[in-house]
């Protein structure tokens, strides 16, 4: 009885395989298919490595761009150290904000250098939880911290002489 209900099941499987097979193979698949198609077409694919090197490169140079002018889009110009850990979660000055959108971290601007010191303290040893600023916080030393603390501190002096400069 086995070996009848293991011959139908693959009896079953063959037909259900010449079926698809006939209908085209398993994997016509609309823009993927597309995809696929190219890339049997070698001259295509090598003209389509060049432009997308090219606009690759344009892309790269657009975001190299916007990097250099992310730290400088605030009114105050801030640190390399602080647009790459600080910045994508807090904004390019502190403000929570960015293009007129909240952030995912809250407000630094206006807190004061010690307040700002004691919460990454708290972060980094757990005392307040938090894993992506435990994340970033554990391979920095305390002076690292400190140095991050009294910059955040200086940004309502920064932003109060970089208005009277205008």
């Amino acid at each position: 009885m086995k070996n009848a209900v293991v011959g139908v099941l693959v009896l079953l499987i063959l037909g259900v395989a010449g079926w698809v097979a006939s209908n085209g193979g398993a994997y016509n698949g609309g823009e993927h298919g597309k995809v696929i198609a190219d890339m049997g077409d070698r001259s295509n694919a090598a003209t389509m490595k060049v432009e997308e090197k090219d606009d690759r490169q344009k892309e790269n140079d657009k975001l190299n761009a916007l990097r250099d002018k992310a730290g400088n889009a605030g009114a105050f110009k801030v640190s390399q150290a602080y647009k790459s850990k600080c910045s994508s979660c807090h904004g390019v000055n502190g403000s929570g904000f960015q293009n007129g959108k909240p952030m995912m971290g809250p407000k630094l601007f206006g807190q004061t250098s010690e307040e700002i010191y004691k919460k990454l303290i708290d972060f980094k040893s757990g005392r307040k939880e938090n894993v992506v600023m435990k994340g970033l916080l554990i391979p920095l030393s305390e002076e690292d911290l400190k140095t991050f603390a009294d910059e955040i501190g200086e940004f309502p002096a920064r932003a109060k002489a970089a208005a009277e400069a205008k």
